[in-house]
Order: C-alpha cells, then sequence, then structure tokens
C-alpha cells in the first residue's frame, strides 16, 4: 500500500472537502474524507505509482540513445590501409 506522510494526508483531506463544498456544495467530515482517501490509494494510487514508473523509464531510455548519439558523434574517421 501507499503510505502518504500525515502532513501530506492532512492537507489532501482538506483538499477533498474543499473540492465537495465548491463542486457539490456538499459538506464532508475529515474523517469521510480521509476514508475517500484511502479508498482512492488503495484502489487507484497502484495505476497513478506505475504510470510513474513508465514516464522514468521512458526518460531513461531516451536520455541513454541521446548520450549513446552524443558519444558517437565524437568518434574520429580513420584511415585503413
Amino acid at each position: 500500500m501507499i503510505k502518504i506522510p500525515r502532513k501530506n494526508k492532512d492537507k489532501i483531506i482538506q483538499d477533498i472537502q474543499e473540492w465537495f463544498q465548491e463542486n457539490l456544495e456538499q459538506e464532508i467530515g475529515s474523517l469521510d474524507a480521509e476514508f475517500l482517501l484511502d479508498f482512492f490509494t488503495e484502489n487507484f494510487g497502484g495505476f497513478y505509482y506505475n504510470q510513474a514508473l513508465t514516464d522514468v523509464h521512458t526518460l531513461i531510455y531516451e536520455k541513454t540513445e541521446s548520450l549513446a548519439d552524443s558519444i558517437y558523434d565524437l568518434t574520429k574517421d580513420t584511415f585503413t590501409n
């Protein structure tokens, strides 16, 4: 399970409460907001985590390819007899 530090969790809970108020015109208590956060974290957090890993993998691949091209550009022409 993804662990969210308490300080961050408190901020997210506050954001959930504000979202409910602004978009649904409903008040939601902090405990309900925390349950909702826990539900989404447990059930959907893995999707975001996996996508982040995919994004990092793509970035590393692109940077490695660029580095390989840069190294190739440094090669010197040589004459062979």
